[in-house]
């Protein structure tokens, strides 16, 4: 009798999972019916030039009335007059052109709703991994990244996180098949997270003391270990840290408080580090003149947001890039997460109304990243030489009203500007519209 209840529930059972299952497909297929997935863009097979339009260089200089040719992907000619000799020509005029806007610190790629775990891919188990890479668990399947190029951001650094050593991390291109067509620099760089004095609630940190201990030990321990070019046993660990002593690799290390700063810096140097960027950086303009000596740059986290601290002024955030900048720091910015980068453009605004002009805005998120995460030969400026990697809008990126990104090219590939948003807002339209009828 047992041996019969227990087949009957065991039917039951599967007849039940069968049909949540087929609920789900059921939903999946109509979800696919108004959100096809976008296809990589194609590479570019005839030389281009964009004509007539007012050019935002990226350094700092406007050209008016200016025009660009690119060729297999590389910009040929910038200037008021271009060859158009066999080329595709494009008349801007009206539009303005900008380099294509890029995003340090992201978690784009590693994650897609932050509330399905198996979604989630951007942290490992333990406190040191410094083998860790975003490169290869990059999903350019994600729904996100076609909204971060509507507003202009088409390269961004994937990054682990967690820990003390979060991992190794890799610049990403905002379009590809796969990770391997998105790559433009993999794994650029390790980001540490150094160990503040105070912990939440301004309380003081009382494992302060044994961590720091920790990351000499292992850092004495990388250093000893890379001075062999060929150990006779490998650790991954180490040898995933060997730039980090001949200068190939830049350390960036998440810290706040100007103190910590400060002490990062100085220890991190002392254990052989070559090349060190801080990030977050509340606390840089405290020691501005030390950064500047040192040649550190910072990139700094969001100017919309309030300080951390009571007593600061409440506008610090909106100022700290001017400031920074204006001690001679060299500075970019960031937003952190993954949706929200898409953000980033508008963030640099916000500094522009604070001091800065909106060409040493738009450098803070174009050719100060570039420089800071070591692809200013490649991209951030719109140069001879560089990759045509840009974007046309009808107005100014850095206000909210007026970004209208109308094209973009990723090494003169011209990338399709429609995402998931974009394809509702068309759905809804016709609905509403038809009900108008």
């Amino acid at each position: 009798m047992m041996e019969t209840r227990n087949r009957s529930l065991t039917t039951r059972f599967v007849a039940f999972i069968s049909s949540i299952f087929g609920v789900v497909m059921f939903f999946g297929g109509v979800s696919q019916g108004y959100a096809q997935r976008i296809k990589s863009a194609a590479p570019q097979r005839q030389p281009i030039v964009l004509q007539g339009a007012t050019i935002h260089v990226g350094n700092g200089k406007i050209i008016n009335n200016g025009s660009i040719r690119f060729e297999k992907g590389i910009i040929t000619e910038v200037g008021t007059k271009v060859n158009t000799t066999g080329a595709e020509v494009m008349n801007l005029t009206g539009k303005h052109i900008y380099p294509g806007v890029i995003a340090p610190n992201t978690s784009v790629g590693l994650v897609e709703i932050g509330a399905v775990r198996a979604s989630v891919d951007y942290s490992e188990q333990g406190r040191f991994n410094p083998e860790a890479r975003s490169l290869t668990s990059f999903n350019t399947d994600s729904d996100i990244i076609p909204t971060l190029r509507y507003t202009g951001v088409l390269i961004a650094e994937s990054v682990p996180s967690g820990g003390v050593v979060s991992g190794t991390a890799s610049l990403m291109e905002m379009d590809g098949w796969n990770w391997e067509d998105a790559v433009h620099k993999a794994d650029h760089g390790i980001h540490m997270n150094w160990v503040a004095r105070f912990g939440r609630g301004g309380r003081p940190n009382r494992n302060r003391a044994r961590s720091l201990k920790i990351i000499e030990n292992i850092m004495n321990e990388a250093r000893a270990y890379v001075q062999n070019p060929k150990p006779a046993k490998i650790n991954l660990k180490f040898e995933a840290m060997r730039g980090l002593f001949n200068g190939t690799t830049t350390l960036f290390v998440h810290a706040n408080y100007s103190k910590d700063i400060v002490e990062s810096v100085q220890k991190l140097k002392a254990y052989g580090v070559k090349k060190i960027v801080i990030v977050g950086a509340e606390g840089a303009l405290k020691v501005a003149r030390f950064l500047k000596d040192e040649n550190v740059p910072v990139i700094l986290s969001n100017t919309h947001r309030l300080p951390q601290r009571s007593h600061i002024d409440v506008d610090l955030p909106f100022k700290l890039p001017y400031l920074l900048k204006k001690s001679g720091v060299l500075t970019g910015l960031y937003v952190g997460g993954s949706w929200q980068v898409r953000t980033l453009p508008f963030q640099a605004g916000t500094a522009a109304a604070h001091g800065l002009t909106k060409e040493e805005a738009l450098q803070m998120i174009t050719l100060n990243n570039a420089k800071i995460l070591g692809i200013d030969k490649t991209v951030g400026s719109i140069e001879q030489g560089k990759h045509a990697t840009l974007l046309v809008s009808k107005g100014d990126i850095l206000d909210m009203l007026t970004n209208d990104i109308e094209q973009a090219f990723i090494r003169g590939k011209k990338v399709i500007l429609d995402d998931k948003q974009q394809q509702l807002y068309k759905r809804f339209q016709k609905k509403y519209n038809g009900q108008k009828k």
